[in-house]
């Protein structure tokens, strides 16, 4: 089963859709998307888990991959099919 997936978003944001784009290409069929425009209790809440202020900021289950760039090295190193498969974490 899928792990799930969670990004805390902006609709103007190229990063944000880069990184939906991979995740999709990977296989990802439903994200829980928080998006953060004008809803500045979403965006504190996203800096009090994460401790960063950008978006995205992407969850795979419980693991806080980061932004973008991180999805994509992530992906690079070969781990992000197995996270999404659930065989790690």
């Amino acid at each position: 089963m899928q792990p799930e997936v969670r990004i805390y978003t902006s609709s103007y944001c190229p990063f944000c859709a880069r990184a939906e784009q991979l995740l999709l290409a990977r296989g990802v069929t439903d994200m829980i998307r928080f998006n953060v425009d004008g809803d500045p209790a979403k965006r504190a809440e996203m800096m009090q888990i994460t401790g960063r202020r950008t978006v995205p900021q992407i969850f795979i289950g419980d693991y806080h991959v980061g932004g973008c760039d991180d999805l994509y090295a992530l992906d690079q190193a070969g781990s992000l099919v197995s996270m999404l498969d659930g065989s790690t974490s």
